[in-house]
């Protein structure tokens, strides 16, 4: 047993589990490249998201490289079942389990990190299944900073806020957009798409925008002045992404 435990731990094993480890890490930086150019425009998916999918599609592909170091190298027998057909079934299966997390409120998107920290964690098991315990161990981590400190670090970094914003009027007392954009911008807010709806038999017109701010705004003035608004109807402020 003690020999077989050591067999995970050779020399040669280690050494593949270094290159694994490299493709893990260059993919781990390319995902946050990748990632912080979405989160900059405030796409729903940021660094987290495109860092975790990036590496864990790595993990994956070069550990396909070296079908001879699984499981220690202790398996050049005849009739040893090729693992990456259970690699694509799990896979395969986690993606559903991803999206069963990923809910849609409004405007906004959460779950994103979530469903990415869950697939990159099945990628995770995989490489202990096949015996690449330093990668696995080294990606766990590699997860975890990603987790943890990315969030913070995107938004430390310059990056752009979007905001969706619902103005509800009566038909008659519904204010033209020019005058909507310039309350909008004296609050550090600009106007980036419209949509123009008119409800409940033509009685009540709803401004659907979506908000953007160059720095992070201070979304608090904006909901005061429009509380205070006699003719708006109804508001809803959320943000883009979660």
């Amino acid at each position: 047993m003690i020999d077989l435990i050591q067999a995970y731990w050779s020399l040669p094993e280690l050494k593949v589990n270094g290159l694994i480890l490299a493709h893990m890490l260059g993919a781990l930086a390319a995902g946050l490249v990748i990632g912080y150019e979405r989160s900059y425009h405030g796409r729903a998916a940021g660094l987290r998201t495109y860092s975790l999918v990036c590496m864990a599609s790595a993990g994956l592909t070069v550990v396909n490289g070296y079908p001879s170091m699984w499981y220690a190298g202790l398996t050049d027998t005849p009739g040893v079942a090729d693992p990456t057909r259970a690699i694509q079934g799990i896979m395969t299966g986690i993606g559903f389990l991803g999206a069963g997390v990923i809910m849609k409120e409004g405007f906004s998107i959460r779950g994103l990190s979530t469903a990415a920290s869950i697939w990159v964690t099945a990628a995770i098991g995989i490489l202990i299944g096949v015996g690449f315990y330093a990668a696995a161990i080294v990606g766990a981590l590699a997860t975890v900073a990603v987790m943890s400190i990315a969030g913070g670090i995107e938004q430390a970094l310059p990056h752009q806020t979007v905001l969706h914003l619902t103005l509800s009027y009566s038909h008659e007392n519904t204010p033209a957009a020019d005058e909507i954009r310039t309350m909008l911008e004296s609050h550090g807010f600009v106007v980036r798409d419209w949509t123009f709806k008119l409800k409940e038999g033509g009685h009540r017109f709803d401004y659907q925008m979506v908000l953007l701010a160059d720095r992070e705004p201070a979304p608090m003035a904006l909901v005061d002045h429009l509380s205070k608004a006699q003719a708006l109807q109804g508001f809803s402020l959320t943000p883009a992404r979660s």
